[in-house]
C-alpha cells in the first residue's frame, strides 16, 4: 500500500526528529540544532526561534517516539487522539510554494511544536486505519536505536537514514563470507 504525498512526508519527519536524540548524542541541545533541523525538513508557518520554541519541541519529540513503541492500534489510536487534541487541530487546504493543494491540521501561527505534532498525528492515523503499524520500526543494526518508517513496496527496510548501518552490516556479511569461503 502506498501512502498520500503528506503522509510520507509526516512520518518521515517525526522518524528524523526522534531520532535527533541518538546514541550519538542530542542534535537538539541547542537553538542552532533545531534550526538545523528545520533546514533539513521545513515547516511552513511562523517560528520564533525562542528558548520555549526549543523546550516543546524536545518534548514532542518524547511524545513521538512512543509510537514505535506502541504494540496495537487501539494504543496507537489513543496517542494519536492525544496528539491531535493537544496540538489543537483546525484542518485546512493549503497551496503555496512548490506545493500543490495539500492539507494542513493547524494554523501558520500556531507553535512550531504544535505544527509537527499535528502532522505528524496525521501520518500516524493513517497507519492505524490502513492497519500498517508495523511499518514503524527500529534500526536493524546491533549498535542503533535510531527508528524508521519502512515506505518500501515489499516491506523490507531494516537499516535507518541516519548512519551508515545498512553499509556497515553488508560490509560485516560480505567479511563473514569471505571468511568462510577462505
Amino acid at each position: 500500500m502506498s501512502f498520500a504525498h503528506d503522509t510520507e512526508i509526516a512520518l518521515g519527519e517525526a522518524a528524523a526528529l526522534v531520532n535527533t536524540l541518538s546514541d550519538d548524542g542530542d542534535s537538539l541541545e541547542t537553538r542552532a540544532g533545531l534550526d538545523a533541523f528545520l533546514a533539513r525538513h521545513p515547516f511552513s508557518g511562523q517560528v520564533t526561534g525562542d528558548e520555549e520554541e526549543l523546550r516543546t519541541v524536545r518534548r514532542l519529540r518524547e511524545r513521538l517516539r512512543a509510537f514505535w513503541s506502541v504494540d496495537d492500534r487501539d494504543g496507537a489510536a489513543a496517542l494519536v487522539n492525544a496528539l491531535l487534541a493537544d496540538c489543537a487541530t483546525s484542518p485546512y487546504l493549503s497551496k503555496h510554494d512548490a506545493f500543490d493543494w495539500h492539507l494542513h491540521v493547524t494554523r501558520p501561527e500556531a507553535p512550531l511544536a504544535m505544527r509537527i505534532g499535528a502532522e505528524a498525528a496525521m501520518g500516524f492515523l493513517d497507519l492505524v486505519r490502513a492497519d500498517a503499524l508495523g511499518r514503524l520500526r527500529t534500526c536493524a543494526a546491533d549498535d542503533c536505536s535510531d527508528v524508521l518508517v519502512d515506505l518500501s513496496r515489499n516491506h523490507s527496510k531494516r537499516y535507518c537514514d541516519t548512519g551508515n548501518c545498512g553499509n556497515r552490516a553488508n560490509v560485516a556479511a560480505y567479511r563473514a563470507r569471505k571468511r568462510t569461503l577462505a
